[in-house]
């Protein structure tokens, strides 16, 4: 089936046209910058405040307009999106970011800031979004799914979805099942983990790219099953 026309937004670039992708050396550093290693460090702080998860932060950072999106650098985007949450959860406001400076006191409901020694242990546990399997899965090893278009299987309004435009219409195999883990379309908007069956769907290059990918490539993608309908629907 060919590939949907939509028009991706921003930062869903995979599969576009734009030249060789720079590749970095072994012995790159892992923060090019001071202020990068400050950027992680603050916005895994700040997520321990509970008040967004991870799906809403990668929507957060989604959000940003196009031109910024393209302009800024990675933990410039970083930085953006949570000042975008921070602002939106109340949790200081556009003058308290501007000025720097505290306007009032912290609210004592949100929870202590982590010692150093409990940080490393809390990062090791991450975020896991397994869940127990409470419905049969719809799809098996082996068959044969078609995508949906992102538009067709969004949660809310212009939301957030890990579900790649590239992808929009094609067909694959699924080649493995990865039992439930909480749905990021809903999780990202405060309607639910609403967890679901997840797949791993292998596609031929050829097909995502007639003409480009060279034969006997292949693409592999982890997909919720919300995501997928049955290539053959008898």
């Amino acid at each position: 089936m060919a590939a949907s026309c939509r028009k991706n937004k921003s930062h869903d670039m995979g599969g576009q046209p734009g030249g060789r992708i720079p590749v970095d050396p072994p012995d790159t550093p892992v923060f090019a910058e001071d202020w990068h290693a400050r950027a992680l460090a603050i916005t895994v702080a700040a997520g321990g405040l509970g008040r967004w998860n991870l799906d809403t932060s990668r929507h957060a950072r989604e959000r940003l307009p196009a031109d910024d999106y393209q302009a800024f650098s990675y933990y410039e985007k970083w930085l953006a999106g949570l000042a975008t949450l921070l602002v939106e959860t109340k949790l200081v406001s556009t003058e308290e970011l501007r000025t720097g400076r505290a306007l009032g006191p912290p609210d004592p409901a949100l929870p202590q800031a982590a010692t150093a020694d409990k940080v490393a242990a809390a990062l090791a546990r991450g975020g896991p979004s397994l869940r127990p399997d409470l419905t049969v899965p719809r799809f098996s090893v082996g068959q044969q799914v078609t995508v949906l278009d992102p538009d067709q299987v969004a949660r809310h309004p212009n939301g957030h979805t890990r579900l790649p435009g590239y992808i929009a219409g094609q067909t694959g195999q699924i080649i493995s099942h990865h039992h439930s883990h909480v749905l990021p379309d809903s999780n990202a908007h405060g309607l639910g983990e609403s967890p679901e069956h997840l797949y791993g769907v292998r596609f031929a290059a050829t097909d995502l790219w007639p003409g480009a990918g060279h034969e006997g490539d292949e693409v592999c993608l982890d997909l919720w099953q919300s995501y997928l309908v049955p290539a053959d629907p008898s």
